[in-house]
């Protein structure tokens, strides 16, 4: 059976297999041969020393299945905002979406100002974790290419793609 109108939990690791990160659902909006579309709203995440806590926007996230990217798209009072993981295609496995967090991420703002983030952990994990020389090639393209998508507004830096994803998940959720 399709994961599509069914709620997923996620779960994001390190280079090394450990845990890093867990939501605890989100309902799957589109599961196709490239990305998966989740929404949430209120979700529950814990992180790997036991912190728990609840997002504060509701949110649409794609997961893409080739390449090297998840997209948080944030819908706050002031617009979308953007926040881009630079990270292992995501996979399901049993009931779970998951993938590998790489550090590097890219935020753009409602604005349209675009911010390259954590490159300090990057570069501390790459060497503490031993990513080879390929990967790390993999990590500055796709980086790279991701800012490029931002700045030109492609797929999935759509503000209004983004809110028909939302709206079709509140809608879908109020027959729940």
């Amino acid at each position: 059976m399709g994961l599509t109108g069914r709620w997923i939990a996620i779960q994001s690791f390190k280079h090394d297999g450990a845990l890093h990160r867990s939501w605890d659902r989100g309902y799957v909006l589109e599961n196709n041969d490239d990305f998966i579309v989740i929404a949430t709203k209120k979700a529950k995440v814990v992180e790997s020393n036991g912190r728990r806590w609840f997002t504060k926007e509701p949110a649409v996230t794609i997961f893409s299945k080739k390449e090297w990217w998840n997209a948080i798209c944030m819908l706050k009072n002031e617009g979308i905002c953007y926040y881009c993981n630079i990270a292992s295609p995501a996979i399901i496995h049993k009931s779970f979406i998951k993938y590998i967090d790489y550090d590097l991420d890219v935020k753009l703002f409602p604005d349209k100002h675009v911010r390259v983030l954590d490159e300090k952990e990057f570069i501390h994990h790459g060497a503490s974790y031993g990513y080879s020389e390929d990967l790390n090639k993999v990590l500055r393209y796709q980086t790279n290419e991701i800012v490029k998508q931002m700045n030109a507004g492609y797929f999935p830096f759509e503000d209004e793609k983004i809110r028909e994803y939302y709206n079709r998940f509140l809608s879908e959720i109020s027959k729940e």
